[in-house]
């Protein structure tokens, strides 16, 4: 993909939800979907609980928005970051945003987004409430974005704990049915946009698997077949249900 095909993307961070720690590998990740156009975060920047934020501004380009707490236990934050991000939003000069927050008050935000026509890519915490990552065209879980010195150990579910998940094998094998040809064979590109309009949430790294094909494999309920292209030294890897 060239530089003139990529997304061009919006960058919003809620400051009051994320750490300071993980905004190097989070933008190794929205690299993978365009280009950071605009990189803001917001908080209230005269607390102390943000001033490790500051030389992770610096290092990275990222304009702090200053957002006063006015009242206890409103959050101004999300106010200014809203309305910021429908201001972007009516310049029509982006095909997505970045939201980065755990919390459900974006719900809405990102739903309006979508509304538009534009890309949601969510970033929060596992504990970000369910209507806030499924109101996302793809919602990224933090933690599994830390670089190998900072995260626990991730170690990768086995076949017996992978078949006793109803919910992932379901997704897995309709994912199959809905994309697969009349021999029941699907290529595994068709079967992950699939997944991921089905379940934005899903990443095979929550299950401690790199690649979507790997996690197919651990779970042993399918067929993968690696085809070669024609005049191609790459290869088109398909999945079939292997109950068919």
């Amino acid at each position: 993909m060239t530089k003139e095909d990529q997304e061009k993307l919006a960058m919003l961070i809620d400051a009051d939800n994320i750490q300071p720690s993980i905004i190097e590998d989070l933008l190794a990740e929205i690299a993978k979907y365009g280009v950071a156009s605009v990189k803001r975060i917001y908080g209230d920047w005269t607390s102390p609980h943000l001033k490790g934020w500051k030389e992770e501004l610096n290092s990275h380009a990222i304009t702090p928005i200053q957002q006063f707490a006015y009242t206890t236990g409103k959050n101004a934050t999300d106010s200014a970051m809203i309305i910021d991000a429908m201001d972007i939003l009516y310049t029509k000069n982006f095909t997505g945003f970045c939201l980065v927050s755990s919390d459900s008050d974006f719900t809405r935000l990102a739903s309006r987004i979508r509304e538009e026509g534009l890309k949601v890519y969510g970033f929060g915490e596992k504990k970000t409430p369910d209507a806030f990552t499924a109101a996302c065209d793809k919602f990224i879980f933090l933690e599994i974005l830390k670089s190998d010195e900072d995260k626990p150990k991730k170690t990768k579910q086995d076949t017996k704990n992978l078949r006793g998940d109803t919910k992932l094998v379901n997704l897995l094998r309709n994912a199959i049915e809905s994309t697969a040809d009349e021999s029941g064979w699907a290529p595994l590109s068709a079967v992950g946009s699939y997944i991921a309009k089905k379940s934005p949430q899903f990443d095979p790294r929550n299950y401690g698997y790199s690649k979507l094909s790997d996690l197919y494999k651990a779970v042993g309920l399918f067929t993968i077949d690696e085809r070669g292209k024609k005049n191609s030294p790459s290869k088109i890897i398909y999945v079939k249900d292997a109950r068919k």
